[in-house]
């Protein structure tokens, strides 16, 4: 893989994380395709977790960007009672692995740590992304990056989760 696509790709995850931790919730669900999967599987066993969102339990799901959309109108409005008062949070990512497709898209993996302060307690969240991105056609870039995300699918690896988990957690 050459090296500008390998930069626009870790621009896209470094992004994603900034724009997460400065609440900026509108640019963030703009790297999203309409159409995106977002998706934090829960654990079936203590080794594998569940693999259909549609018929088995998950820490979240959204098969449309509506529902990303959703959750930032409730954290901007104060609708969402669990995230009042809003935390700080800083999202780290690291060991990014992508893999070009045939049909042109970018499969990606990635490590991930997010530090979570709310309530004078301090938290972390960390886990696995895999990622699927699609190029965004040279007419319709808005200057946030050449990719929208397809597919993101979060493993949370942490034993136990002390609060109801939302989009900044991750």
């Amino acid at each position: 893989m050459n090296t500008s696509l390998r930069e626009s790709i870790l621009d896209l995850l470094y992004l994603e994380g900034e724009l997460l931790d400065d609440r900026r919730w509108e640019d963030w669900f703009m790297l999203y395709a309409e159409d995106c999967e977002y998706w934090i599987p829960s654990w079936d066993s203590d080794l594998e977790y569940t693999s259909d969102p549609n018929n088995e339990l998950s820490l979240m799901y959204y098969d449309s960007r509506i529902g990303l959309e959703d959750r930032a109108f409730r954290l901007n409005t104060g609708a969402s009672s669990a995230s009042t008062p809003l935390p700080r949070t800083s999202h780290m990512v690291s060991n990014v692995r992508p893999k070009m497709n045939d049909d042109g898209t970018c499969a990606v993996k990635a490590n991930w740590v997010v530090n979570y302060f709310r309530l004078d307690e301090a938290h972390r969240f960390f886990g696995q992304y895999e990622y699927l991105l699609k190029p965004i056609p040279i007419h319709e870039r808005n200057g946030m990056g050449i990719w929208k995300i397809q597919k993101k699918k979060t493993i949370v690896q942490n034993d136990r989760i002390p609060m109801v988990l939302d989009i900044y957690h991750v």
